[in-house]
């Protein structure tokens, strides 16, 4: 079997060495071996894997590269673009809707000349919201100024990041470099991949150090000015000048990939062509649907037919004339986009290929445009065949009758038009009367009367059965032992997160209220804008032909890390102090997308971002108080609950309710349980969550008007626990009680003590 695979390996000048891996690892196995300075990131599937496998190998002292864990994707390009401007090697990587909200970083970047690598697993841009691989996210990076590599499969990916560097920092260039593959096609399947076998290796190709003589912050002898105040002609000279550098990484890319090439043995020249010497037929795909065509390439020639393909390595800058060239001979070709550019009769690779022709004097060949593979459709060889049928009838015609269209789509059918299976909830049902909260003129606080929660056993659900959830969850728990204290009808915005996913699965939907989704960092302006909106339209008298026996109380359901990068959007309501409720359902991480870790994540707990080894002992900073944050914004009522503690929570959530229809904004925040990252008991979520209350890591408290009053202190009713007690029910934690994370634990301990003394002084002072 050695012999087998030593016969395999590309012959190069250089030792290397076979590894068995997917994408997304082999992006994280160039960065290590390349030894960055710094990472700025945020987890979002499917590039989060990235970061992971970064934090792991730096837990076990692999590399030396600073994993910087932002708020949001926008904070984790500044972090990144700080980073470039101090003078080192700088990384990222991201996808889809994260790509975008750090989109107005990215032409900074480059129009300032700082380098940087940036995977780019490319994902679905939506809503409605989808999590597979398309190229929507690429293409809006085409105009952003970003040289943009492609790759095809694992090895692509592993030889053009480290490519990418090398292209970034030559002096003709100097500009960010953008390494794109197919989210889950590539990111995720596992292929054997060559690699260098020593990192010095990897340090001969691309230098040991950034080039030097390049200006950067850190130089105190030069004193510089990055991104003045330009006004024009200096803006459009500073774009030309740009401009040019983007064009130069064509050429330059094109004598990196040669050097690479004699090292390797493995080639990526700016166009992979595939049989396309005498085409007369063919077809343009980019990355992993590229390698299949070549098999239907093949069959078709085995038929007689002259059919070739055509994929770039390169698409920024777009190499137009090898394109124009490559299709001199070809009499029709079909042009498959992974994303559309709506309004464009095709997307934006077919019309740049046709101002490729155009610009080049080729005014005969075909040109078929088909959108094709978006949200992660899969492509098939049948599929490779369709796309060559459309040129094959269009060379047959003489014509082509179809420029434009879909590919792999269904035609809607009336007929199957989802239909409701539930009914909506009446509001008899959900106005029991056995709440009453009233407010106590003397103290200025709500008087709340709730019945023993049996009585309330009859009120309907608001979240059907038979969503998504893993065994345990105590997401949905939490949430209905908190709408059992909230009277009639409800409008609900959930941000992204497992609550969203797991229950509306289209077309099926466990919501039985008026429901919405909006992306973590806009959801609480969104519910804002709906708010503003039911009063405006009852202050005009345009809702009263609806059956409204009560106002609606607004809700946002918020968690899985939500308040990291949703934070500004909900201060911002919360100092409008709009009429809604913002519920945090805190489970200590980004669950969603497989337990990164989160400002919430307290420290010492290990995810998939703060990993346990012998050089780092899981999260290494605090976790954020997201209660106290909102009650600086001195909105009316801010509480946090329990499931462990139910009639606690339902009295909050009827005080949360008033207050959100009489006077403003609320926050709550209850903790629940993720059996699943917490690697803990399905059944015992309930005790879990109840031994962080009795360990005062989550005192249960409100906070009215700016008066604090803890509502269960665990010691006065002697049941405070040691806070050990409450890590060792849990698998992320049980490794801080342990002798060699002492330091880790100490810390944390005398953290959360400091946070129950500075409550308890609250308690007692209303000033405080």
């Amino acid at each position: 079997m050695a012999i087998e695979i030593n016969k395999e390996i590309s012959q190069g000048k250089v030792e290397q060495r076979i590894v068995y891996e997917s994408g997304n690892e082999m992006a994280a196995y160039a960065a290590h071996q390349i030894n960055y300075h710094i990472m700025g990131y945020f987890p979002i599937s499917p590039s989060t894997e990235v970061a992971q496998f970064l934090d792991l190998m730096k837990a076990n002292g692999q590399h030396d590269i600073k994993l910087i864990p932002a708020d949001g994707e926008h904070g984790s390009a500044g972090v990144c673009y700080g980073a470039s401007t101090a003078g080192g090697r700088v990384f990222n990587a991201t996808s889809a809707n994260g790509y975008l909200y750090m989109l107005e970083q990215m032409p900074v970047q480059s129009g300032t000349r700082f380098p940087m690598v940036m995977n780019l697993v490319c994902r679905s841009v939506s809503g409605p919201l989808d999590i597979h691989g398309d190229h929507s996210d690429l293409y809006y990076a085409l105009n952003t100024g970003w040289p943009i590599l492609m790759c095809r499969d694992p090895q692509a990916v592993y030889d053009m990041n480290i490519m990418a560097l090398k292209l970034a920092e030559d002096p003709e260039v100097r500009l960010p470099v953008l390494v794109a593959s197919d989210g889950y096609f590539t990111s995720h399947q596992k292929r054997r991949v060559q690699t260098f076998a020593k990192r010095e290796d990897v340090h001969a190709f691309i230098g040991e150090k950034p080039p030097t003589g390049f200006a950067d912050t850190l130089d105190r002898e030069h004193p510089i000015t990055v991104g003045p105040y330009m006004n024009e002609p200096d803006y459009i000279n500073n774009c030309y000048q740009q401009s040019v550098a983007m064009y130069n990484a064509e050429r330059v890319y094109d004598r990196i990939r040669e050097e690479y090439a004699e090292l390797t043995g493995r080639d990526y020249p700016i166009l992979d062509l595939y049989r396309m010497e005498d085409a007369e037929v063919a077809v343009f795909l980019m990355n992993s649907a590229s390698e299949i065509i070549k098999d239907v390439v093949d069959q078709l020639r085995a038929q007689g037919i002259k059919a070739g393909s055509i994929a770039p390595n390169m698409i920024r800058p777009f190499p137009q004339k090898a394109i124009a060239e490559a299709l001199k001979n070809v009499k029709a070709l079909t042009v498959g986009d992974r994303a559309d550019s709506y309004g464009g009769h095709g997307g934006n690779m077919v019309n740049e290929i046709k101002a490729a022709l155009f610009t080049h004097g080729n005014r005969d060949t075909m040109v078929i445009s088909r959108i094709y593979g978006l949200g992660g459709k899969d492509f098939y060889a049948e599929d490779g065949h369709n796309m060559f049928k459309f040129a094959i009838e269009a060379l047959d015609k003489g014509k082509v009758e179809v420029p434009f269209d879909y590919y792999g789509h269904t035609p809607g059918d009336p007929a199957k038009a989802p239909k409701r299976v539930l009914n909506p909830m009446k509001y008899e049902d959900l106005k029991t009367g056995l709440i009453t909260v009233t407010p106590d003129e003397a103290s200025g606080k709500l008087n709340v009367r709730i019945p023993p929660l049996r009585s309330l056993t009859k009120k309907p659900k608001r979240i059907a059965p038979g969503h998504g959830a893993c065994p345990g969850c105590g997401i949905f728990s939490g949430l209905e032992l908190f709408f059992k204290g909230i009277e009639g009808d409800i409008v609900a915005l959930f941000h992204t997160g497992c609550a969203m996913v797991v229950t509306t699965g289209y077309p099926y939907s466990a919501h039985k209220a008026t429901y919405i989704h909006n992306l973590f960092q806009n959801g609480a302006a969104t519910l804002s804008g709906v708010v503003e909106m039911f009063w405006e339209r009852k202050k005009r008298g345009e809702l009263d032909e609806l059956n409204l026996k009560d106002d609606f109380t607004f809700v946002m359901i918020t968690g899985d890390g939500g308040m990291d990068i949703g934070m500004g959007p909900a201060i911002g309501a919360a100092l409008r102090n709009h009429k809604m409720i913002i519920l945090e359902y805190d489970n200590e991480g980004y669950m969603n997308t497989g337990a990164q870790l989160s400002y919430s994540t307290p420290m010492g707990h290990r995810t998939s971002t703060s990993n346990v080894g012998s050089k780092q002992g899981g999260k290494v900073f605090h976790h954020k108080d997201t209660a106290q944050i909102m009650a600086a914004t001195h909105i009316p009522y801010v509480f946090t609950g329990s499931e462990a503690f139910p009639q606690d929570l339902v009295r909050k959530a009827a005080k949360a309710q008033w207050y959100a229809q009489n006077e403003g904004m609320v926050y709550g925040k209850i903790l629940i349980a993720c059996p699943l990252n917490w690697l803990s008991e399905d059944e015992q979520g309930s005790n879990i969550v109840g031994a962080a209350v009795d360990s005062c890591f989550f005192p249960l408290y409100e906070i009215e008007h700016g008066v604090t009053n803890i509502t269960y202190n665990p010691e006065d009713k002697n049941k405070k626990v040691p806070l050990s007690d409450w890590l060792k029910t849990m698998g992320k934690t049980k490794h801080m009680v342990k002798p060699e994370y002492e330091e880790s634990y100490k810390m944390f301990e005398a953290e959360v003590e400091r946070r129950w003394n500075m409550l308890k002084a609250k308690h007692e002072s209303p000033y405080l």
